[in-house]
């Protein structure tokens, strides 16, 4: 059966220092899709996050890169299995270099946290419990 894929770009400063980021948080850079001005880093089996140089980025637009430490122009959510993952997570990311963003959401039934990473992105990080959302 198809699973449809998610592929998000992003521009980033120093490449090398996204990839330990990104590594340091337990994903893993798939070395097929990556070179010295891409890292192809893997969320999951269906998510996987295309960190470019700003350089190889532009080839890809005709519009003004945003800073990300400035202005926001994506908030990328990702699913957890437990609120202990969403903490592990997040704080696994400041630990790397990244910096909290936000203040933590906790509505019993669902309880998020965010970061940002290197180069500004913000990553929210929620889990849900599976019986709220069955009904």
């Amino acid at each position: 059966m198809y699973q449809q894929m998610i592929f998000v770009n992003l521009p980033v400063n120093d490449l090398d220092a996204t990839k330990r980021f990104f590594t340091e948080l337990g994903y893993t850079i798939n070395p097929q899709f990556s070179d010295e001005t891409a890292a192809s880093v893997v969320i999951s089996d269906t998510i996987i996050a295309m960190m470019l140089t700003r350089e190889k980025y532009a080839q890809f637009t005709k519009k003004e890169i945003v800073d990300a430490t400035k202005s926001s122009e994506v908030l990328i959510a990702l699913s957890a299995e437990s609120r202990e993952k969403v903490d592990e997570l997040v704080e696994n990311a400041v630990a790397a270099g990244g910096t909290i963003s936000g203040e933590t959401q906790d509505h019993g039934f669902m309880y998020g946290r965010a970061f940002d990473d290197l180069d500004g992105h913000t990553w929210e990080v929620t889990w849900m419990d599976p019986a709220a959302v069955q009904g």
